[in-house]
């Protein structure tokens, strides 16, 4: 399992991707998840097999998928993506044809660069457009998580209301592929 695909670059260097091996990757991620940095990912207190089971779970779900984003083939951040009419967002929304769901997560640094998040999450959304039936994408961060709405908005989502999900209070934000365009190219 090593289809890699680019997707964006930083520093001159590219993006790929590939599908997390929760087996092989528990341990890094473990690192991530429970990062203080990573505390709206809400695995503070996860141990190494809870971090494989939640994993396991993504791996066997047909609409739901997570992939290691890889810089100069390092892992630095993971990405997820699911069908919000099937998976997180049922009853919250009218989905339409052509959304997909996304989460991110950058890996925790003691030595961040500037921009990098950002050229994550620019990645991240070239790499769901490039599926042509892929319209729009959902996003339901955390109210409470003000630096990713400003980057969200950074990169064309619009916020459209506030939805309780069991886990958290979440703004509901889309980006369709023209408002993408229109933020990277401005």
């Amino acid at each position: 399992m090593s289809s890699t695909s680019s997707a964006g670059s930083t520093a001159g260097a590219a993006f790929t991707f590939r599908p997390l091996d929760p087996l092989e990757d528990a341990g890094l991620l473990h690192g991530w998840v429970t990062h203080p940095k990573s505390a709206f990912w809400m695995m503070q207190d996860a141990e190494v097999p809870d971090v494989e089971r939640a994993y396991l779970e993504i791996a066997a779900d047909e609409h739901h998928h997570a992939l290691l984003g890889l810089l100069d083939s390092v892992p630095v951040f993971l990405m997820e993506k699911y069908d919000p009419a099937l998976r997180e967002l049922v009853g919250l929304y009218e989905p339409e044809p052509g959304d997909i769901g996304m989460h991110f997560l950058v890996a925790p640094t003691d030595t961040p660069v500037h921009g990098f998040t950002r050229a994550v999450i620019t990645a991240v959304l070239r790499h769901l457009f490039e599926d042509p039936a892929v319209r729009r994408v959902v996003v339901e961060p955390d109210v409470r998580n003000k630096a990713v709405h400003a980057l969200n908005e950074a990169v064309g989502f619009v916020p459209e209301r506030e939805i309780q999900k069991p886990e958290k209070k979440a703004l509901l934000s889309f980006c369709t592929r023209e408002r993408f365009e229109r933020a990277v190219a401005a």
